[in-house]
């Protein structure tokens, strides 16, 4: 099915079904809309290529690299074509934004669906970094070590994200990776479905368990054994029962 464009071309992604789209998908960093191809069949949706990936474009450089706020709000212009109100499902990266989106526009958010998203730091991602790594980056920061040096030192350092973004990408990246989440959770007022694989390597039970905390009596957490981080294509059972829980259905008017 060929993609629909939104936002003034800053948006791609594929409309699924016939009527009027209830459920807005969006994918995790380094993916598209396909991850979702599955999941979503049988429903009236819309999966989007967030900026960077996929069929759209990364968003422009500024001196302020954009965080998962800045996404949200090229969503929320796209809402007047993108249509709704919508159960908004959220993986990982793009969990984030959607946790924006419902804090900043909860008209247009019936339920949130998160799965494997990294809404609060882990405790092991709090340490320092290591003193000769911090020794490198003053001496790159006062002009005494080279960019090579420093970037291949990053890259040994780096996650596989960081190693394969560049440019704005990684800005972005480098960003998000040192955000959290807990205003906009408490500032979200919808219900908000957790569903997580109880051995997510990437980001552990422990995170969603958490959030929840936080969220009180808006949230249901659901464990799927063995579902790992790549929820939409290991747990569509469970997100599909997460989803259908709040899907608004289609108004008909009698003729």
């Amino acid at each position: 099915m060929a993609l629909r464009s939104f936002a003034d071309g800053r948006l791609f992604g594929e409309r699924i079904g016939n009527g009027e789209p209830r459920v807005l998908a969006l994918h995790g960093w380094g993916r598209t809309h396909r991850d979702f191809a599955d999941l979503l069949q049988g429903m009236d949706a819309v999966a989007l290529d967030l900026p960077g990936f996929g069929a759209s474009p990364a968003p422009e450089r500024a001196a302020e690299p954009p965080g998962a706020a800045a996404y949200a709000a090229i969503l929320a212009d796209a809402l007047p074509e993108l249509g709704g109100p919508f159960v908004v499902l959220g993986h990982s990266f793009g969990g984030r934004v959607a946790v924006h989106l419902a804090a900043s526009r909860p008209e247009a958010v019936t339920a949130l669906v998160l799965t494997g998203v990294p809404l609060l730091r882990r405790d092991d991602e709090r340490r320092a970094p290591p003193i000769g790594y911090r020794i490198v980056r003053a001496l790159h920061r006062r002009g005494l070590v080279g960019d090579a040096r420093m970037e291949r030192l990053r890259r040994r350092r780096g996650s596989e994200d960081y190693r394969n973004a560049s440019g704005v990408m990684r800005d972005v990246l480098v960003r998000v990776v040192n955000e959290t989440y807990e205003a906009p959770l408490r500032a979200v007022s919808c219900p908000v479905e957790l569903v997580w694989g109880d051995d997510d390597p990437q980001v552990p039970l422990a995170v969603a368990e958490r959030a929840a905390a936080i969220l009180g009596d808006r949230a249901r957490l659901t464990v799927v054994p063995g579902a790992g981080h790549d929820t939409p294509r290991t747990a569509v059972a469970a997100l599909r029962v997460a989803i259908e829980r709040h899907r608004p259905l289609a108004v008909e008017f009698a003729t």
